[in-house]
């Protein structure tokens, strides 16, 4: 989004034919959403984390005040029309004013006893954080409006609505009216509504509405531009000139891609869509003539490596020999696992030990330990650092990933730790010391995408059946 300035070349203009009859759903500004709540990798505190945590006020005021001058700056950059900068100026500057309004009421309310603001505060962030898709919006409408395109800003946000509608509700109620043929509507990637997506998704919400938004439409497609193609490894591991843009895909490989956190779309987004049965497209934004990424059900061709990705884990294991032929080890443990919102990537179990492949913070994991260690005292609990890399594909059923993945890693000099291949043959997945996770990839991608490009057989009525099957 902070390129809009050319986004309006390669989306718009380039094809004046193909302006209308789309609807365009918009994250905000890069950076802007870390400044409204707090950096997402870093953890440092914006608006909201400063005043969640500080007693005093000073420290979110200053906040609000820096994110409000970063807001005007970035759209300082993008509008060249001095009408349209006063314009978003003065947006950005009721907007701040409402939510300082509003901090200040709920930090009075504070100083009460008989008050918890506490309770208020997921309303709070719900509120600074369609800030920040709310301004890109309104400044790519205007940008757009400017290079004589009839464009609506359309707010979501529900700012100083009093209502509080479902999802579906606020979407009807901002859709009505709009002419598709000759308005191109410019929408927050946020929603207001009683479900609470913030709550339920976290920073995930955007891609939720345009999935709800899309399916309601009755979109032909739904489309996310993104600034790279969906490709069969980081070019940065493997080499630009030796990616490969996957094409086609499944539905069942974008599922794989999230729990593995490289997301093409937040799995939520992709069961709206494969339920309204609207197929997604990932494109590159600014090479507008490729087709990109078609992600649907009848997924990508057979017998071929689409991806392979990499995640450090920590591998947490529970041994306890007294465990054969007793129901609940599993249960204690997931329900511990899951109370400390660690997010569990893989498992493997055998008669007497169970691991977890998880994705989340150490401090976290050690409280789930201690709390596992508590129920089953005599329990050899361990926790590893890992990597998991994934080879993934719509259908592997006819590939020797897990045979020709361990020659390959062997001649790389790599000793893998475990390897695991569900019976769905989507994903074969491969634990290793983590310094080795790039070093993998690399090899693994050699062999199984770059070398096999030439050999790949074309699907047989089998493996065309199960396609169909999956469909």
């Amino acid at each position: 989004m902070s390129r809009a300035s050319e986004l309006v070349d390669a989306l718009f203009l380039h094809d004046p034919k193909a302006i209308y009859n789309r609807v365009f759903v918009v994250s905000a500004f890069g950076g802007i959403t870390n400044k409204l709540l707090e950096h997402k990798k870093t953890g440092s505190p914006g608006i909201y984390a400063r005043f969640a945590n500080d007693d005093s006020g000073a420290g979110w005021v200053d906040a609000l005040r820096d994110t409000a001058e970063s807001m005007c700056a970035t759209h300082a950059e993008i509008l060249t029309h001095d009408g349209d900068r006063e314009r978003a100026d003065a947006f950005v500057r009721d907007r701040m004013e409402g939510a300082r309004a509003c901090m200040l009421d709920l930090q009075r309310l504070g100083s009460y006893g008989h008050f918890r603001i506490d309770q208020q505060m997921m309303t709070l962030r719900e509120l600074l954080s369609g800030m920040g898709e709310a301004h890109s919006a309104f400044v790519t409408t205007l940008l757009l409006q400017r290079n004589g395109v009839n464009a609506r800003f359309v707010d979501l946000s529900g700012w100083r609505d009093e209502e509080n509608p479902t999802l579906n509700a606020r979407l009807t109620q901002a859709m009505a009216g709009i002419d598709l043929t000759a308005e191109l509507p410019i929408v927050t990637g946020y929603a207001q509504c009683s479900e609470g997506l913030m709550r339920e998704y976290d920073r995930g919400y955007s891609e939720v509405v345009f999935a709800h938004l899309a399916a309601q439409t009755s979109a032909a497609e739904a489309i996310i531009h993104k600034e790279f193609h969906l490709s069969s490894a980081d070019p940065k591991i493997v080499g630009v000139d030796a990616v490969r843009k996957i094409g086609r895909t499944s539905y069942d490989v974008a599922d794989q891609l999230s729990n593995l956190g490289m997301e093409a779309i937040h799995p939520n987004a992709a069961r709206v869509l494969r339920r309204a049965d609207v197929p997604l497209r990932v494109k590159h934004a600014f090479e507008p003539d490729d087709p990109g990424t078609l992600i649907g059900p009848e997924g990508g061709e057979a017998n071929r490596v689409e991806m392979i990705t990499g995640l450090p884990v920590q591998a947490f294991e529970v041994h306890e020999p007294d465990m054969v032929g007793v129901k609940g080890y599993d249960a204690t443990i997931l329900s511990a696992l899951t109370r400390h919102n660690l997010w569990i990537v893989s498992k493997q179990s055998n008669a007497n030990t169970i691991t977890h492949y998880i994705d989340g913070s150490l401090k976290a994991l050690r409280r789930a330990e201690q709390e596992v260690q508590k129920t089953y005292p005599n329990a050899e609990i361990s926790t590893r650092a890992l990597a998991m890399v994934a080879v993934i594909g719509s259908d592997l059923s006819e590939v020797s990933v897990l045979s020709q993945g361990l020659q390959a890693l062997d001649a790389a000099g790599v000793r893998p730790l475990a390897a695991q291949q569900g019976l769905r043959r989507i994903e074969v997945q491969f634990l290793l010391p983590r310094d080795d996770m790039d070093r993998a990839i690399k090899a693994l991608h050699d062999t199984l995408v770059s070398n096999a490009t030439s050999k790949r057989r074309a699907p047989n009525k089998a493996s065309t059946g199960a396609q169909l099957r999956v469909a």
